[in-house]
């Protein structure tokens, strides 16, 4: 059974930092390509940062660039969503998405497999 599950959320005081963690089973992410979406109550779910799985290049939002940082291991059939700097517009529901294949654009409908989700709550 292919199953995505997201740890690492909770709440954050401006300025600080998270690492959220997406832990792949039933899968080897090796062939996936990733990504990290978020949602805020009211808003659609939009693409943070993604991954691919062939030469592991990176896609940011402007909002989160040169602050997060997305990265996978393999090894550990994991990925990665660095967080720092936090600001209380990043207060959101967080996703991981998978999807098989090499590359696949930042937006959710690429994407098949997701997680549950974490909550990320950013206090001013």
């Amino acid at each position: 059974q292919v199953q995505l599950v997201e740890s690492g959320g909770g709440l954050v005081q401006a300025g600080g930092s998270l690492r959220l963690s997406c832990a792949a089973s039933g899968f080897t992410l090796d062939y996936y390509a990733i990504g990290w979406f978020r949602q805020a109550p009211g808003k659609e779910r939009e693409g943070v940062s993604c991954i691919s799985s062939s030469d592991g290049s990176r896609y940011y939002a402007d909002s989160v660039k040169g602050r997060f940082t997305i990265s996978r291991d393999n090894a550990k059939n994991t990925v990665y969503l660095q967080m720092n700097s936090l600001k209380p517009e990043d207060t959101a529901v967080y996703y991981c998405a998978a999807d098989l294949g090499l590359f696949r654009l930042c937006v959710s409908t690429e994407y098949e497999h997701w997680g549950q989700g974490t909550q990320v709550t950013v206090s001013s």
